[in-house]
């Protein structure tokens, strides 16, 4: 374990990294952030994933080795309700006020992720958010 996940001195044994490696298994192939909870020199691990990483999930691609691919485009396509999904799953780390403030950020990720949602851009749908012609949930 490299010294940065060491700030008080605590010996991060290695089945802190097996933990780890077990908790993040199903997320191969994506860049995510792991929560380090350290309490009586035991290690809680919570694997917190980013909206573009959810997204990247719903997509269902194939595993793809980062160190030999760079800046891939992800061409698939998107429902709304799993937009809907990963908005409810992001609502409690979202500065917006509602939950249809919080769909528009995950549209734009989705965006900038390179994806469709129901086979359109993402920024069409935020347009249609705004002009009332998509209904969104309330909560």
């Amino acid at each position: 374990m490299p010294p940065k996940f060491d700030p008080n001195e605590i010996k991060v044994p290695k089945k802190v990294g097996d933990d780890i490696a077990k908790a993040t298994g199903d997320w191969k192939g994506l860049r995510i952030t792991v929560k380090l909870t350290i309490q009586n020199r035991q290690a809680q691990i919570e694997v917190v994933p980013s909206a573009s990483a959810l997204i990247i999930k719903a997509l269902k691609e194939p595993p793809r080795d980062r160190k030999k691919q760079k800046n891939i485009k992800h061409s698939g396509n998107i429902t709304f309700d799993e937009i809907v999904n990963i908005a409810r799953q992001m609502r409690h780390r979202s500065l917006a006020r509602e939950l249809s403030g919080t769909i528009k950020e995950i549209l734009g990720t989705a965006q900038s992720v390179g994806c469709n949602v129901d086979g359109r851009h993402p920024h069409d749908i935020i347009d249609d958010i705004n002009s009332g012609a998509v209904e969104c949930p309330a909560s």
